[in-house]
Order: C-alpha cells, then sequence, then structure tokens
C-alpha cells in the first residue's frame, strides 16, 4: 500500500491536478447544494490537508516534477475558475442560511489565499504576456492588484534585505508585519512604475479592475454581496502576506563592505517538504529555489532539505502558529538565530538559470 500511494503521489499529474481539482469541485458543489457539503469543504482546508501532508509524507517530497506537461494548463484553469467561484461563492453566502455560509466562507477564503494566490503567483512569472494578465485579474478581483508589480520588482529584488517591506524582521509579529508590508508593498511598487513610466498601465488598472470588480459584485447581489466580496478580498490578503511573513522570517542577507548585499541563496528562504499542501499551494513551500530562479516552472523546483531552512511543520500549519506571536517567536527564534549564525559557512545556491531582460 504504501508502494502504490508512493508511485501515485510521485506523478505531477496526480498530485498538482488531485490536489487543486478536488477542492475547485468540492466547492461548486456547496456553492450549488447544502450546509453539510460547506462543512466538508473547510474540512477539506484545515484537517484534511494536514492529515494527507503526513500521509504524503511516504512520497520523497524532494522529488521534482520537471515534466509534468499539463503544468501550463493546470495554471490557466484555476485562473479562469477563480473568477466564477469567487463570484459565485460571495453571492451564495449572503444569501445562504448561517449553517452554510459560515463554514462556506472560510473554506473559499481559505482556497482564495492558499490556491489563487499560489496559482497567480506562479502566472504573474510566466513570460507569455496572456498568462501574465490572467494573474493580474486575479489579483484584482482580491482587491490586491499592486501585488502584480510590487512582488515582481520589490520583494524579489530586495528579499532578505531592510529594503523589502515583505520580508518579517526577527521578533517582529505578524500583526506590525501585515500593516507594514501592506503599506510598504502598495508605496514601492508605485515608486518603481513611476520611474518605469508605467503608472497608466499599472496602478490605474489596477484600481479599475479592483473597482469594476465591486460593482460587478454589488450588481450581483446587492451591498450583501459586496460586503462579503471585500470581506474575501481581505482574508485572501492576509493569508498572501501571512504566507510572506512565514518564508521569510528573520532571515536576513549580509550587507557587504561594498554597500551592496549578498546574493540571494537557497538559506534565505523557510521551506516546507510537506507533500499534500505543496502540491495545493502549486510548490509555494519550495521557496528557495523559486527566489533563485523565478522563472522555473512550479513542478520543477528543487528542494534540499540538508542546505535550506525547512519549518518545523507544514507552510499551513505554521501560518496558524504565526498568529499567536510568542508561540510563534519561542520556536522560530532560536531557528532564524541558528541560520544567521551558520550562515558564514552556509553558501548553498541553486545555480540561477539565464534568462533575458
Amino acid at each position: 500500500m504504501n508502494e502504490f500511494m508512493r508511485k501515485f503521489w510521485l506523478s505531477g499529474s496526480n498530485r498538482f491536478a488531485l490536489a487543486t481539482s478536488a477542492i475547485c469541485i468540492l466547492l461548486v458543489l456547496t456553492i450549488l447544494f447544502g450546509p453539510l457539503l460547506s462543512w466538508f469543504a473547510l474540512f477539506y482546508m484545515t484537517g484534511l490537508i494536514y492529515g494527507l501532508d503526513r500521509l504524503t509524507a511516504l512520497a520523497a517530497p524532494d522529488h521534482p516534477d520537471q515534466e509534468f506537461p499539463a503544468g501550463e494548463g493546470l495554471l490557466i484553469t484555476l485562473g479562469i475558475l477563480h473568477i466564477p467561484l469567487l463570484f459565485a461563492g460571495a453571492y451564495a453566502i449572503s444569501h445562504a442560511p448561517l449553517a452554510k455560509s459560515i463554514p462556506l466562507f472560510f473554506a473559499l477564503a481559505l482556497f482564495l489565499g492558499q490556491v489563487s494566490n499560489s496559482n497567480a503567483h506562479e502566472l504573474i512569472h510566466r513570460a507569455t504576456r496572456w498568462q501574465r494578465k490572467l494573474g493580474l485579474c486575479v489579483y484584482c478581483t482580491l482587491l490586491f492588484g499592486h501585488h502584480t508589480s510590487a512582488h515582481p520588482l520589490v520583494h524579489h529584488i530586495h528579499v532578505a534585505t531592510p529594503n523589502d517591506p515583505n520580508t518579517a524582521r526577527l521578533g517582529e509579529s505578524y500583526y506590525r508585519f501585515f500593516i507594514r508590508a501592506w503599506r510598504g508593498s502598495f508605496r514601492e511598487g508605485y515608486r518603481v512604475e513611476k520611474r518605469r513610466k508605467n503608472l497608466r498601465k499599472s496602478y490605474l488598472t489596477y484600481g479599475a479592475g479592483s473597482a469594476m470588480s465591486c460593482i460587478f459584485a454589488y450588481v450581483l447581489g446587492g451591498m450583501p454581496t459586496l460586503l462579503v466580496f471585500i470581506a474575501l478580498g481581505l482574508y485572501a490578503q492576509a493569508q498572501l502576506l501571512l504566507s510572506d511573513y512565514v518564508q521569510h522570517y528573520g532571515l536576513m542577507r549580509t550587507k557587504l563592505p561594498s554597500g551592496k548585499f549578498e546574493p540571494v541563496s537557497a538559506r534565505h528562504s523557510w521551506n516546507a517538504p510537506q507533500g499534500f499542501s505543496s502540491a495545493l499551494m502549486i510548490n509555494a513551500p519550495r521557496h528557495s529555489d523559486h527566489h533563485s530562479n523565478p522563472t522555473r516552472a512550479y513542478p520543477g523546483l528543487r528542494l534540499d532539505q540538508q542546505e535550506m531552512p525547512i519549518l518545523p511543520q507544514s507552510l499551513p500549519v505554521m501560518a496558524t502558529l504565526a498568529l499567536i506571536p510568542p508561540v510563534w517567536k519561542r520556536v522560530m527564534d532560536p531557528l532564524a538565530e541558528k541560520w544567521s549564525v551558520d550562515k558564514s559557512s552556509q553558501t548553498a545556491q541553486f545555480p540561477a538559470e539565464q534568462t533575458n531582460p
């Protein structure tokens, strides 16, 4: 049985498509039908993920899937499905009894923050323009369009330095980080686009996209649907920034005598090897390789548990822990300090891919 599970899970077409499509189907059925399914959808995004993470630990989590041919198609499918799921879900939540609306809200919000966000993140890194536009559409409907600029133009350049608003300082609580990162990423992304003389095609587009999304939600179901829609977007934003907080907490690049910072390496991001949550989040927890090679497609992201900072638990579990600052600091501060002390002898860095600007 263990060998069967291992072979089944190591197939990229099984791993990514099964984890993401199952929750999409479940959310569609929940929107259409009764309260019982809404509770199961919430269980899928919480307890079931934890249980399946433990089960799929049997499946050699370091294994990459460079030859997963359906990888791009899955990204596009999830990007397109995001739109009806978000708006239909907002309508259903605002017009359903509490027994259905409460679990459906949290199940859908967790999906938006963990699956849609990870998928849009992959799309905005694609070389194809229309795929980047699809990622932009997803972020605009989450009222977070500026992330399309701030993530590649600020975070990826200044990660693990004081110049990156999305890198959490050692000892900083998530709640303080959230305010600083939201405001800082919006401001720094705006400054970069202004220098590039690209505000009309960027921040004006983000504002228009978010405004149109709000108008559509209002037309669809009135003020109740609009309020639910905004709440879903804010919840998704909180999860996005929670992922940034966890994946970069306390890991800083050394400033060199020249005044520049050392190159980004494998030791400047926290990683999680758990199988199911990684598949559900499009390999986002394999974060070190993504920062070393931002254009590498998600199925091929590599993981080296000997040379990379590894979180004690899966990304969703650690994100939950981060909501309790005293417990989070007790667990993570010693680990972050250890990597800081050891960094003089830790030079692990995946070779960066050569790409054209």
